[in-house]
């Protein structure tokens, strides 16, 4: 694994609008990809949470939530600090396992990591949307973006469907802005258990999740629109 900082990637200040993260580029607030997933999601995984939170209870459901953020934040330090050459230390309970998990991909899943162009990448498309990957470089001999992911059990592949449409709409922002041809997505996953997972996608079905991110950001901006219209009719009463 070698550094090889071709770009120069921007920095950006993170807010909640709405509910919704949004990054500031340039003076240009624009929401994030998750933002953006998650405001268009179906109605099936909608109702899939909230069956879940009911069956577990709201209080169990939070714990379990905040405890798998907690865990994959500090994960995701670890390996941003292995990439860097740089160390850290967490030595609360969530922290030794979370640098267990960091390690675990480490062995299993960064050998094939050839070069690294960047870690922590915030990358935006203009005027549409924003959001930060773990890593840009070559996985596996292709340009690629990689992120990591901590899961609470093994996934299937057909159960990390956002996961794939996160992953191309970084590669478009990213070759939309600095002209490159990424075409590929890696996913490096390990359980609390300590199961690593690698899953990648590229090709026509890396592209099918391009195409299907960009009516998402349709439908998104048609939803902002409405509600616009909507406030700006229930003032004018108002008045």
């Amino acid at each position: 694994m070698k550094w090889n900082k071709r770009f120069k990637y921007p920095k950006s200040i993170r807010s909640v609008i709405n509910g919704g993260r949004h990054y500031s580029i340039d003076d240009t607030k624009l929401p994030s990809v998750t933002t953006i997933l998650s405001a268009t999601q179906s109605e099936e995984k909608r109702q899939s949470l909230a069956n879940w939170r009911a069956r577990v209870g709201s209080g169990n459901a939070d714990k379990v939530m905040n405890e798998a953020a907690l865990r994959g934040t500090s994960m995701h330090t670890y390996l941003e600090a292995y990439i860097k050459g740089t160390g850290h230390m967490d030595l609360t309970a969530l922290g030794l396992q979370a640098n267990t998990m960091a390690q675990r991909v480490i062995e299993a899943g960064l050998g094939d990591l050839g070069e690294v162009w960047g870690t922590e990448v915030t990358l935006y498309y203009p005027d549409l949307y924003a959001g930060a990957t773990d890593v840009v470089g070559i996985y596996d001999g292709a340009e690629s973006i990689i992120d990591f992911k901590q899961t609470n059990k093994p996934k299937r592949r057909e159960w990390i469907d956002d996961y794939f449409t996160q992953l191309g709409a970084y590669a478009m922002a990213h070759n939309h802005v600095y002209d490159t041809k990424i075409q590929q997505g890696v996913i490096l996953m390990c359980s609390k258990d300590n199961l690593f997972q690698k899953f990648e996608v590229s090709g026509k079905e890396f592209q099918g999740y391009q195409h299907a991110f960009l009516k998402k950001v349709d439908q998104y901006y048609k939803n902002v629109s409405r509600e616009k219209e909507g406030q700006d009719t229930k003032n004018d009463q108002i008045v």
